[in-house]
């Protein structure tokens, strides 16, 4: 069980119109004699409190209105329900207030796991399962989110300009954007390769579980759903394989796309494969962008001991993908020295608003 930091409401606390909604919507549920401690805070808006009420816990999600949006957690946790995984239940909600009562899954993530000495390829072979079982049955089943399409893919990579390289040279000329926003659409048929699928886009050790009393699919949990989308089915895949925070043992990586290969039959699989380094380079570069955003606009320098990681997997996948012009682009625009760990003093210019660049 996580350590739970009680929550100390002070009289100034108290009075906050926020903490008001809280204690209403507790009490409206019959929650509100529970105790209540902080469980997780995130990169996002979004905060995390574990409740105790006699031998039941759950979690209460507060997203603020106007910050965060509810809506798409409700809808996906409904999709994985219907497709038979271990989605948080939902036991209450507000929509409007942007608060949820969710069923608490426990405390037993793949990341804990791991540091305990877990059976690394044990885990990993249960979400690689999970993938290929979502990828085979979801023509079947269906499933409604929007587009991952090469739009949505070049603004994300476009995230290291936005909020990396200011860090070295100050705002970047939307020329500059441009070109490199122009580079990644010109190879939408690599990155938006085959069957499309729900992507559930943060699919990680962090946000993976391992739910005891479950069996099949089901005994993998799923956390940080929300922002899903209908997209390439190598996605999830790369970002389970190439982690950001950890390295995979030897062979792992290729172990497991062995596995997700034979359990789903993918037909072209070089194609697969150059897909997914793509999409690999992709999302190593807009996680290097949030790292930079989380510098510089918030002064969160836990991040920048994987800047290198991220770095190495971009510039792998770049190569093994067959994207040429991208590597000649990032050598020119952003080289070597720019890859190094940023001074943690940098900070973003003001002009560039972290409201309106979220």
């Amino acid at each position: 069980m996580a350590d739970i930091r009680p929550i100390d409401i002070s009289p100034t606390e108290a009075e906050d119109p926020r903490e008001a909604q809280i204690r209403a919507f507790l009490q409206t549920i019959g929650w509100g004699d529970a105790d209540r401690g902080v469980l997780a805070r995130d990169a996002s808006y979004r905060t995390y409190d574990r409740l105790h009420r006699g031998q039941e816990t759950a979690v209460l999600m507060n997203a603020p209105p106007g910050l965060e949006d509810v809506g798409p957690f409700l809808d996906i946790a409904a999709q994985l329900h219907r497709f038979g995984y271990s989605a948080p239940r939902i036991l209450a909600q507000d929509e409007a207030l942007g608060l949820l009562l969710i069923e608490d899954l426990g405390d037993r993530t793949f990341t804990r796991i791991l540091a305990d000495g877990g059976d690394e390829t044990a885990l990993y072979e249960m979400a690689v399962d999970l993938l290929a079982d979502l990828h085979h049955r979801a023509p079947e089943i269906g499933f409604d989110a929007p587009p991952y399409d090469i739009g949505r893919l070049s603004e994300e990579a476009d995230r290291v300009l936005r909020w990396y390289l200011p860090l070295y040279t100050g705002a970047v000329d939307a020329g500059l954007q441009a070109e490199f926003d122009s580079l990644w659409r010109g190879h939408a048929d690599v990155l938006c390769h085959g069957q499309q699928t729900l992507v559930l886009r943060d699919f990680h050790v962090d946000n993976l579980m391992v739910l005891d009393g479950r069996s099949g699919v089901a005994r993998c949990g799923l956390l940080d759903f929300q922002d899903a989308l209908s997209g390439p089915a190598a996605y999830d895949l790369v970002s389970l394989l190439q982690d950001a925070r950890r390295d995979l043992a030897p062979g792992l990586e290729s172990a497991m796309l062995e596995r997700y290969r034979t359990a789903t039959r993918t037909e072209e699989w070089d194609s697969f494969l150059r897909g997914y380094h793509a999409l690999g380079a992709q999302r190593a570069i807009k996680i290097i962008g949030i790292f930079g955003r989380q510098l510089g606009f918030f002064g969160r320098t836990q991040y920048l001991k994987h800047l290198p990681r991220c770095w190495a997997h971009a510039m792998r996948d770049l190569e093994r993908a067959g994207l040429g012009d991208l590597i000649a682009w990032l050598d020119r625009n952003i080289p070597a020295a720019y890859r190094e760990l940023p001074d943690e003093s940098a900070r973003l210019p003001a002009a560039l608003s972290p409201v309106i660049q979220r």
